[in-house]
């Protein structure tokens, strides 16, 4: 590396993905080592955030030119935001390769996409035989495929080809459990996933719990934690050895367990049921007009949420993640974590 620290910028630390990323670099063993900077909004949140020993830079994921000259500054780069917009991993690369040209060294990037780049179109009525593994970049990267995330992957892995930065791709999938730690302590960190709680609300906001399609599609699930023990993994393999496999060789998905969807769509009905918050223990179909008044865009609810993505973990268990929590246990967190949205809804 290019100084005594490892300088490492974050991108999405009060999110659920990023923020405990950045409580595991706080707990690692060589934090004494790390110069942290996070990306926020607010003064307020800087403030936070360095009286936990991180540095803050305030701006938005808008603000190119922050981007470019955060990541000019960086060793190594956590990018776990707007995962489906080119522009901000563009300014993002172009700090990076001007960091590149000032210091003969290639830094890194440790990028959040998610299993949704290798999603067929089911809308939730059929299943899938056909299994991607993060061991074929030819498959993953394929043209078949429409969601954005791929044009983001694109451009890292252009740039990983080109010679400036050193790329590692992590797909995260259905991600759930509870984020906890210093940063939700404190009031910085978001600790719902954005898929399962944002159904949850979804379906209490319309008084009834939602399916899309017949839910017959099958989607991966991770835990948070094991989640952040496969970033972990790969910043060590980063840490120890630069020249670690990368680029089209750094894909990883975080994929343990799989799920229909139908069973979570259930899970949810019967707990806000339960909870006296819906009037059916059954879900209804989620017509286009709603899929638009909820998510914003019907095609995204067909095509991501509604679709099948089914992948295997090949490179990421070969690098020793070994995950513990699957889709039982998936299924048995949803009426807890109905009652947390149900207390706060209220």
């Amino acid at each position: 590396m290019t100084s005594a620290k490892t300088s490492i910028f974050i991108t999405g630390a009060t999110g659920y993905i990023g923020g405990t990323i950045l409580k595991r670099l706080l707990q690692h063993g060589n934090a004494a080592s790390f110069d942290i900077s996070v990306l926020v909004r607010s003064a307020d949140k800087a403030e936070k955030f360095k009286a936990l020993g991180v540095k803050a830079v305030i701006g938005t994921y808008s603000d190119e030119d922050v981007l470019f000259e955060s990541a000019r500054k960086a060793d190594i780069v956590f990018q776990n935001v707007e995962i489906a917009n080119v522009v901000p991993i563009k300014a993002i690369l172009r700090g990076l390769k001007r960091r590149f040209q000032e210091t003969g060294t290639r830094p890194v990037v440790i990028h959040t996409s998610g299993t949704a780049a290798v999603n067929d179109s089911a809308n939730g009525m059929y299943d899938s035989n056909t299994v991607y593994s993060d061991m074929e970049p030819d498959r993953v990267q394929s043209d078949e495929f429409v969601l954005p995330h791929r044009f983001v992957n694109a451009e890292l892995l252009k740039a990983d080809q080109e010679g400036y930065i050193r790329s590692h791709i992590i797909y995260p999938s259905t991600v759930w459990g509870l984020a906890t730690g210093p940063l939700v302590d404190a009031g910085l960190q978001n600790p719902h996933s954005i898929q399962i709680p944002a159904w949850i609300r979804i379906s209490i906001a319309r008084g009834k719990a939602f399916k899309i399609g017949e839910g017959r599609n099958i989607w991966p699930d991770t835990h948070i934690e094991d989640l952040a023990d496969l970033y972990m993994l790969v910043f060590n393999r980063v840490l120890s050895d630069p020249a670690a496999s990368h680029g089209r060789d750094g894909l990883y998905f975080a994929g343990k367990d799989e799920h229909r969807l139908i069973d979570v769509y259930s899970a949810i009905a019967k707990s806000l049921y339960e909870l006296g918050k819906v009037d059916s223990p059954e879900p209804t179909r989620l017509e286009d007009d709603e899929a638009i008044k909820y998510f914003g865009n019907a095609l995204f609810v067909t095509s991501a949420h509604g679709g099948n993505s089914r992948v295997r973990s090949d490179r990421s268990f070969a690098i020793g993640w070994k995950p513990t929590r699957g889709t039982a246990e998936m299924l048995n967190s949803i009426k807890p974590e109905c009652e947390v949205i149900v207390r706060e809804t209220a």
